[in-house]
């Protein structure tokens, strides 16, 4: 579905935007980019900002107007630094324009509009679009880089589109960080315990003190790795203790 999500750039101006663009989406899953008269594309600086998503400028569609871009998207958000005198409907949030950027997608594609570096869309572009988004920011300084908005705009689709049941989005865990079974924590418990009364830590027997620190270490939820290094550093200690 995240294949429906057309990111579109009007007239860039920096070939390393293009890059850094593509590199954005890809982090979040989006790889459908429409360049609308960009100044120089190909180039190397877009592939060198790129970092590893050569892919994405590589299918990169590059059209003549913003018109050719979007004519088949049932929505199209155009982004927009400041309100304008249309009479657009406008998400003030993105996860607000995301919600229904997904919704949408299901269904047929839909886009998201950037435009110049400088001055951004003009009213003629901003009519080609159905909705407006802003990026709330610092009213003091609300300037954000051209990949800096796509990037925030894409995550926040790419979490809409997680929150669906049927993305069927997972969290990789790394093969280091797998939890121990309730077996190998209850040796290392039993360890830590032992250890404690052998070498004298335990001097007052109602402190409550080894069902503390036993609490500590469930609360810290080491993996198999980290309970293995524990256990390690348990009986280097005990190997110094000496025998009764």
């Amino acid at each position: 579905m995240l294949s429906t999500i057309r990111i579109v750039l009007v007239q860039t101006f920096h070939p390393g935007n293009i890059g850094a663009t593509a590199r954005a989406m890809k982090t979040m899953g989006l790889t459908n980019l429409v360049l609308v008269n960009p100044r120089c594309f190909p180039d190397e600086e877009a592939t060198r900002l790129a970092a590893g998503a050569t892919d994405v400028l590589e299918s990169a569609q590059v059209v003549a107007s913003l018109e050719e871009a979007v004519s088949d998207c049932v929505q199209v958000v155009g982004a927009s630094a400041r309100l304008r005198s249309l009479p657009l409907p406008h998400f003030d949030e993105p996860d607000e324009m995301a919600q229904s950027v997904i919704q949408n997608a299901h269904q047929a594609p839909v886009a998201l509009v950037f435009g110049r570096e400088r001055s951004g869309l003009t009213n003629d572009e901003i009519r080609c679009c159905t909705h407006q988004v802003s990026i709330p920011a610092n009213p003091d300084y609300g300037i954000l880089n051209l990949s800096q908005a796509v990037q925030i705009l894409a995550y926040e689709v790419h979490r809409a589109w997680r929150k669906q049941a049927e993305s069927g989005f997972t969290y990789q865990r790394p093969l280091d960080a797998t939890p121990p079974s309730r077996e190998q924590f209850g040796h290392f418990q039993a360890h830590l315990g032992r250890l404690m009364q052998q070498s004298g830590f335990l001097t007052q027997p109602h402190a409550r003190t080894e069902e503390q620190l036993q609490a500590l270490f469930s609360r810290a939820q080491p993996s198999r790795k980290e309970l293995s290094l524990l256990r390690g550093l348990l009986s280097a200690f005990e190997a110094h203790l000496p025998d009764k």
